[in-house]
């Protein structure tokens, strides 16, 4: 499906989907319990991937007709045996979170995605699987899907690189919550993407898991033996990453204020858009009470902004830098680099598509927004939900047609994305 977009006003009150996030590690959690309802579940490709993962290993999963809960009977932390290759589609949290999984089944799993996903790193996972006792290896020999992994592990301590993905450590801490005497996690290296482990801690407490960091800051500690138990069902909170390109919309062309509902207070460190967006001179108000963030069109000015920790807010930020006055410089980015796409070099040759002009460096992206006037341009989507969203936000703000290729990908995060924004009051056509 391409999609085109043309100058617009936005206004109006929307409401940002369930956190993905949040949504995959809820379904995960309750599958290492004896089941439970998670409620408002974000329902994507994605997610039904960890759906699916679930059921490969002894649950059994159900949506209510309406998508509102999602019914999930657990396998008591104890996975059998799938009875089949697990196909984890594009999802990365699926693949990473339920190779943990393997890690405890007494026998053989194999895991594999599309193409994307098969060249997206694994190895530092596979070798903390190692270190508890696991034979677990890539097909290919090169850290990456398909993988091969026959547990079951055992407590202890694992040691992994915190600067390749923090959802190794989240895969750890699930699993290790139910083996006999837990796990440790030791960091080799500084963690990014650190506010993704403070979600994990915070949704397994809702579980009666308890998780801790360690008192110097340089791992994490799960003890053993524990339970998975909501009391029930668990509620889903809103997600900051999709609100991220409401957000944006906003502040570029809402000539009428944008009322973004759903913006619950919670660990996702993407809440950290409403920060970026006030420093570079948006009108924008987060009445954190009633879950709202009220935004306009402001004059925006350029600012540095590190994604250490909010990998996944890249390709917005990069877009506001490409219309506001001065420049936008993002770092610490390089593993920003190892997501769906490369979305550093992605939004770097889109925004340059555009017109705009974009320096692109290891581990840094600057964009020079004066003197720059966005123009239309056909771009592919690569396969890439936010890079499809930040480039159609791009799209309200360019002169002429903005006409990006392969958009439904962002079933991935946002199904009904660009029903939201034309209901917003975007010229979209799809």
């Amino acid at each position: 499906m391409d999609v085109t977009l043309r100058p617009s006003s936005v206004g109006g009150r929307v409401r940002a989907p369930p956190s993905k996030s949040y949504t995959h590690r809820a379904i995960l959690a309750a599958g290492y319990g004896g089941g439970a309802t998670v409620r408002n579940p974000l329902v994507s490709a994605d997610t039904r991937a960890t759906m699916r993962a679930v059921e490969a290993y002894g649950g059994e999963t159900g949506l209510s007709d309406d998508g509102s809960e999602l019914t999930v009977e657990g396998f008591a932390g104890d996975p059998g045996v799938p009875d089949d290759v697990i196909d984890c589609g594009n999802s990365g949290t699926t693949m990473r979170l339920v190779t943990g999984t393997a890690g405890l089944v007494d026998g053989l799993t194999v895991l594999t995605g599309d193409g994307s996903l098969r060249s997206r790193p694994q190895g530092p996972l596979l070798d903390a699987l190692e270190q508890l006792g696991a034979s677990a290896r890539s097909t290919r020999g090169n850290g990456q899907a398909p993988l091969v992994v026959e547990g079951p592990i055992e407590s202890g301590t694992a040691a992994i690189p915190g600067d390749v993905s923090s959802q190794f450590v989240t895969a750890l801490l699930m699993a290790g919550a139910v083996t006999d005497g837990g796990i440790t996690v030791d960091l080799e290296t500084e963690l990014k993407s650190a506010p993704y482990v403070d979600i994990t801690v915070e949704l397994l407490a809702a579980f009666g898991v308890e998780a801790s960091e360690l008192d110097e800051g340089d791992g994490y500690h799960v003890d053993g033996s524990q339970s998975y138990d909501p009391g029930g069902a668990y509620d889903v909170p809103g997600d900051f990453s999709s609100m991220s390109y409401l957000l944006a919309a906003g502040a570029l062309a809402g000539d009428d204020p944008v009322v973004v509902e759903g913006a619950q207070p919670s660990a996702q460190g993407d809440s950290a858009i409403v920060d970026i967006l006030e420093r570079m001179g948006a009108d924008v108000e987060w009445d954190r009470d009633a879950g709202e963030i009220t935004v306009s069109k402001s004059a925006l000015s350029g600012v540095e902004v590190s994604v250490a920790d909010t990998p996944d807010l890249l390709p917005t930020i990069a877009v506001l830098g490409a219309a506001a006055e001065g420049t936008t410089t993002i770092v610490d980015c390089e593993h920003v680099r190892y997501k769906e796409t490369d979305r550093v070099t992605a939004m770097a040759e889109s925004l340059e598509a555009m017109g705009a002009t974009v320096l692109e460096e290891q581990d840094r992206l600057t964009v020079r927004g004066e003197g720059t006037d966005l123009r239309g341009a056909t771009l592919p989507g690569r396969d890439d939900h936010r890079i499809i969203m930040a480039l159609a936000v791009a799209g309200l703000v360019a002169e002429g047609e903005t006409t990006v290729t392969g958009a439904e990908d962002v079933d991935v995060s946002f199904p009904g994305f660009f029903h939201v924004l034309a209901g917003m009051g975007a010229d979209v056509a799809q």
